[in-house]
């Protein structure tokens, strides 16, 4: 795992990634943290996670997409189910669901540059360093880089 300073969204947007990988909630809501930022800025990224199920918790460990095309950039944004609501205190982040859907995409996306923020850390609750060991476990041999917001 690779780490880095920055924006996720301007490095997508200048040719860094070719995917970007950010947690959601089962509820399609994007309503907080960098979720709420793709909303506004990708809102192609919105639209595939409200064209999933509302509150199904069958989507932990699965993910949506969408193919980002800007000027010059293209990159696709994913939107991985890893936690099943936002809502109230605790940790939130489901271990299981990420370790799955991060097995999937690397099957989706083998060699490709992968960029992601501390998923499932923030908002969600989860414990950094617990996530980081199944990113790259599950992403072992894959060029994947945390990237750690500094505006």
């Amino acid at each position: 795992m690779y780490t880095i300073q920055g924006d996720l969204l301007k490095l997508a947007m200048q040719g860094e990634f070719d995917v970007i990988v950010h947690g959601c909630n089962c509820f399609c809501t994007m309503g907080a943290g960098i979720a709420k930022s793709i909303k506004t800025l990708f809102p192609e990224a919105y639209e595939a996670d409200f064209a999933t199920p509302k509150g199904d918790k069958n989507k932990l460990g699965s993910y949506s997409f969408a193919v980002i095309e800007r000027e010059d950039s293209r990159f696709t944004i994913v939107n991985a189910y890893t936690q099943f609501h936002w809502r109230g205190r605790g940790v939130k982040a489901d271990y299981e669901a990420i370790k799955r859907v991060f097995t999937q995409i690397k099957a989706d996306f083998s060699g490709k540059r992968i960029g992601y923020p501390k998923i499932g850390a923030g908002l969600a609750g989860g414990d950094w360093e617990q996530i980081a060991v199944i990113l790259e476990k599950q992403l072992a041999g894959e060029h994947h880089t945390l990237v750690v917001f500094s505006p």
